[in-house]
């Protein structure tokens, strides 16, 4: 999916929301806990994405919540994604792998999302360099998604430190470097709905691409002001929000719920895109 098509599905959806699927056995409803593993998450992925799809543009499963158990989480995983590519096309789908190691490592890696599993997307850990995100970005209509700012605590302890004596962020830094690498039509960044005005200086260093942003919901992040200081001339954000949509209710009408919930966030959204004219 190119960043047209992708804007043009907030356009039509009114809507750039992502939900997160983390999928933890332990706060499944109880009627799905006692199933295999791998049953278990995929049935009640399935009946998420049902709920769900009319009010989202994107899914992103975190690979840890999958990985935890073996190749039961793997194949659950790649049930997932298939049955999301099969029945609802338009969806953009990122795994949330924040993979990062080197060249010949990260071309594996790259292979397994882009060439195994057809994903749309990978979220990746610059710290190790250009080498071990190039291969990557060696394929058309993918995505590389970099670790910029994020939303926990622990960011202060590196991203927001000063460079070289210089009033230069190692995010700023982070985002200059890596847009050398890549373009924005197959470059998003991280940035963590929390950092609220942060944004502004986000939009300084990289106007043009797309912000992958979690953190609204159960972490406390504000829509408002990642709109607000976040959003460019073509949306340029997929906001994430996980816990507050997949575990809203424990019942076996959760999945209803969770529709709700999404809706609730797209109708937001909507005002969001109307008030910047979009």
């Amino acid at each position: 999916m190119n960043r047209e098509q992708l804007f043009e599905q907030i356009r039509k959806k009114r809507s750039f929301l992502c939900v997160g699927l983390d999928t933890d056995i332990k706060k499944l409803p109880a009627h799905l806990q006692n199933l295999p593993a791998q049953d278990a998450i995929f049935t009640f992925n399935k009946a998420i994405i049902d709920a769900t799809a009319p009010y989202c543009i994107a899914y992103k499963p975190n690979l840890a919540f999958y990985e935890c158990f073996g190749v039961e989480g793997w194949i659950a995983f790649e049930q997932t994604v298939k049955y999301i590519r099969e029945n609802y096309p338009e969806q953009f789908i990122i795994a949330d792998a924040k993979r990062g190691d080197i060249g010949n490592t990260s071309m594996l890696y790259a292979r397994s999302f882009f060439e195994h599993l057809d994903l749309d997307a990978v979220t990746v850990a610059p710290y190790m360099g250009e080498d071990s995100v190039k291969p990557f970005l060696g394929y058309e209509g993918k995505w590389v998604i970099c670790l910029a700012l994020t939303s926990n605590k622990g960011s202060q302890d590196f991203q927001l430190t000063r460079c070289d004596g210089t009033e230069e962020r190692l995010f700023e830094k982070v985002l200059r470097t890596a847009q050398t690498w890549g373009t924005p039509e197959q470059m998003m960044f991280v940035v963590g709905a929390t950092q609220g005005k942060l944004f502004e200086d986000i939009r300084k260093v990289a106007p043009d691409s797309f912000l992958l942003v979690p953190g609204i919901g159960a972490q406390g992040g504000s829509l408002q002001e990642v709109v607000k200081y976040g959003m460019n001339s073509q949306c340029g954000l997929i906001v994430n929000s996980s816990r507050a949509i997949i575990y809203a209710d424990s019942t076996e009408n959760f999945a209803v719920v969770a529709g709700q919930k999404a809706a609730e966030v797209a109708r937001e959204m909507d005002e969001c895109l109307t008030s910047k004219g979009l």
